[in-house]
């Protein structure tokens, strides 16, 4: 996610930002606040052409900063605390998908703040504001579910502009068919294509959506993504339970977490 959101930003802004620097890039909160005054006035044009439309939220006021804030200054936390009280109350973004200030400026959670700010950017690109990759196969997938339905109501406003991506399923099969096979098992964990990107896993009826981000394989998981790679090892019985039996009895299930995540880890390292 975070590397997605930094590619969007640099297409947006034309800054030099990348994963690796993104936090830092934004923790002194002007960038952030400059976006939120630029969303607004991408709302003021939409509300012109079409309109208030009563199932999106447009913002009407924009945000007031410091752009010359230093990082982990009062300044830099007024910015950070200033974008978050215009996604509260123009962006109607609730709390379950709100970071604190801390989250940015301390890294005491940075997942909570991209999870914010790829909210931002979903409910942006309803009004015309360019998307990032992931918020564009949403869309893409959205569509998909939507064949066949009753079209969408009047007030619904127009699909935004598609900006720079076009969802590739080129590779898409074989890339799931690698992954599975790293599965050893006499009978391996049972993932069947039922169309492009769209696949029934396990004994059950259940359907993924998969997509392709860069380098990525990706599965569309309730309102937010995951790695394919990930949703296996926390699906299939043969990957879960190898994780386990490797720990000592009564290992709690953030042991189990922490066990995996550092030996993924050491293994890289080799």
């Amino acid at each position: 996610m975070k590397e997605d959101l930094a590619e969007w930003l640099r297409d947006l802004y034309d800054v030099d930002i990348d994963v690796n620097n993104i936090v830092e890039s934004l923790e002194t909160g002007a960038m952030l606040c400059s976006h939120a005054n630029n969303v607004t006035r991408v709302a003021g044009e939409f509300i012109q052409k079409y309109g208030m439309v009563r199932q999106v939220p447009l913002p009407t006021s924009g945000v007031s900063f410091v752009n010359s804030a230093q990082p982990s200054t009062f300044l830099a936390r007024d910015n950070v605390s200033n974008f978050i009280t215009w996604c509260r109350k123009q962006m109607d973004i609730k709390d379950v998908l709100m970071f604190e200030t801390d989250d940015l400026v301390l890294r005491k959670n940075e997942k909570n703040f991209v999870l914010c700010l790829l909210e931002v950017a979903r409910r942006a690109s309803r009004f015309g504001m360019a998307a990032p990759v992931l918020i564009q196969l949403e869309q893409e997938i959205e569509e998909e579910i939507r064949e066949g339905l009753e079209p969408p109501p009047e007030e619904t406003p127009p699909d935004a502009k598609h900006q720079r991506h076009t969802s590739n399923t080129q590779n898409l099969d074989e890339m799931v068919r690698h992954l599975i096979s790293q599965c050893t098992c006499p009978t391996q964990f049972p993932m069947v294509k039922l169309s492009e990107g769209k696949y029934r896993v396990g004994d059950s009826s259940t359907l993924i959506f998969v997509r392709i981000l860069r380098n990525h394989v990706m599965v569309r998981v309730g309102g937010g993504w995951d790695t394919l790679e990930h949703y296996l090892d926390k699906h299939d019985p043969c990957r879960c339970t190898s994780i386990s039996e490797l720990l000592l009895p009564g290992t709690n299930e953030l042991g189990i977490m922490y066990y995996y995540i550092m030996t993924k880890h050491i293994l890289k390292g080799f």
